[in-house]
């Protein structure tokens, strides 16, 4: 397989980033189209704070909300695959590098990479 140019490389990114950023927002219009027209839906009152469900804060929560179309599961799923986005850009990106036999942005690549599941699972707490 011949090694991608960069303007390859680039146009399969783009691509790759229009299709996440559709594909959640589709999603996230979804669950509030269907949050909207639930048939249970109550005035909300905004004088006091309401967290969330406790199944909808934890990934394998929301993923299995949203399998159940849970109008809040998919909205939250939808904001997932948006996080996700980029970082399946990086992810693509190391890879792409990679097959240009380009030492010095796998590098790069990889330790952006690094900080950005450090700060996602670590940097939270």
């Amino acid at each position: 397989m011949p090694k991608p140019t960069d303007k390859e490389l680039d146009c399969t990114i783009a691509k790759m980033l229009k299709f996440g950023v559709s594909v959640a927002a589709l999603v996230v219009l979804a669950g509030g189209l269907m949050l909207l027209r639930h048939p249970l839906l109550t005035i909300p009152d905004y004088s006091h704070f309401h967290a969330v469900d406790a199944s909808l804060r934890s990934i394998k929560g929301i993923t299995a909300a949203a399998f159940h179309l849970n109008p809040r599961g998919l909205v939250q799923f939808g904001l997932i695959i948006l996080i996700a986005t980029p970082i399946a850009r990086v992810v693509f990106c190391i890879v792409g590098f990679i097959r240009q036999k380009d030492q010095l942005y796998t590098g790069i690549s990889a330790v952006v990479l690094i900080i950005l599941l450090y700060s996602l699972t670590k940097g939270a707490h």
